[in-house]
């Protein structure tokens, strides 16, 4: 098997269409066409777990953190991250990160992090907006049946927990085949008119190209026509954090005993306790303060996230406990995600989970 298999499954599986601007992730370094050998995860690529992974055969780093962020005018071994590029370069050694797409994908680290807490009926605290298309084409109907499947199967149709979703129409339509043409209907030069459905359905806008991919597949026309709308409704199949709910509602120090023990913390930076009981968890791991006001409108008791600076401490204002729990203790969890995935879809390769804690911060 060849390392652009794996690169294809984890870039269908994380689409890129769902990360940040800012961000860099998918297939950032290595021959895609080399035989996989073996495949280490971890948070960070750094020189270190480079060396554990040539210790344990493995030519795959899988990691959150992308290794690189912004464009390389040099490579001398400056810095870490250009010493980690030539010692995985010299090595053989491919990498590849999923970061804010893992993020924001529903399913991914944020959902993680809630099971990982025992949390229930998670949802997605900020739903992407503007991310919505109404896809709408014309089809004889002879044919209707085996394109909205063609579309279903690449991702449109899905409206929260159901999918195969579209509204149908009957109607006539009419074209001139041109001459040099081969029309599935009609002839060349003749008006003709056409008994045809029209479908409409929705899909997130990262799946665009898979969606029409498969209309024109399937699709008998040799020009296929489609209308594409941009919707104003919120995305819920994607967005920021995750707002969840404890089986039974206990006390914040309880709470919070219970969340250094399941995140094997060492310490918790945190507003003062508001002595009340917690029953409705906001989470997002990493740099969460953005959520802030969101949690605390959807009702949340605790916001459990990280890299909250001094100010925003005070904007919890008695309304919400926040509870900064570190960046990379709060997305460690993205190695159980990735190792779940990986056993499951390629069983037949050594998966190995990175030994080494890359969290720069050290704690006295």
């Amino acid at each position: 098997m060849q390392i652009q298999e794996l690169v294809r499954a984890l870039d269908k599986a994380i689409p890129k269409g769902l990360q940040e601007d800012y961000d860099n992730s998918g297939f950032l370094l290595g021959q895609a066409h080399k035989p996989l050998q073996g495949i280490l995860i971890s948070v960070d690529v750094t020189e270190g777990v480079v060396d554990e992974a040539v210790r344990k055969g493995a030519n795959f780093i899988l990691a959150h953190h992308p290794l690189i962020f912004s464009g390389l005018k040099t490579l001398t071994g400056d810095n870490y991250t250009e010493r980690t590029l030539i010692k995985a370069i010299q090595n053989g050694i491919a990498v590849y990160a999923a970061h804010t797409n893992l993020d924001n994908l529903k399913g991914g680290l944020n959902f993680k992090l809630a099971e990982k807490l025992g949390l229930k009926r998670p949802a997605i605290l900020r739903p992407r907006q503007d991310q919505l298309l109404k896809l709408v084409f014309f089809v004889p109907h002879s044919h209707a049946e085996e394109v909205r499947r063609a579309v279903f199967e690449a991702g449109a149709g899905i409206v929260g927990d159901y999918d195969a979703c579209s509204y149908n129409l009957s109607g006539q339509g009419t074209f001139r085949p041109g001459e040099k043409t081969q029309p599935f209907a009609g002839q060349p030069g003749k008006l003709h008119f056409e008994e045809e459905t029209r479908v409409e359905t929705w899909l997130p806008r990262h799946k665009l190209s898979q969606v029409l991919q498969a209309m024109n597949q399937a699709h008998p026309y040799e020009e296929v026509a489609y209308d594409l709308y941009p919707l104003a409704n919120p995305d819920h199949s994607s967005g920021s954090g995750v707002i969840a709910e404890l089986d039974e509602e206990m006390p914040e120090k309880e709470f919070l005993d219970h969340l250094k023990a399941s995140l094997h913390l060492s310490t918790i930076r945190h507003t003062k306790l508001l002595y009340s009981f917690v029953h409705r968890i906001a989470i997002c791991g990493g740099s969460g303060s953005f959520l802030l006001e969101e949690a605390i409108s959807q009702g949340a008791d605790v916001f459990v996230s990280a890299d909250f600076k001094y100010h925003r401490f005070f904007d919890a204002d008695e309304k919400i406990l926040i509870a900064d729990v570190g960046h990379y203790e709060s997305e460690a969890v993205a190695k159980d995600f990735f190792y779940e995935w990986v056993t499951k879809n390629f069983p037949n390769f050594a998966v190995h989970l990175s030994e080494i804690n890359t969290n720069p911060i050290n704690y006295y």
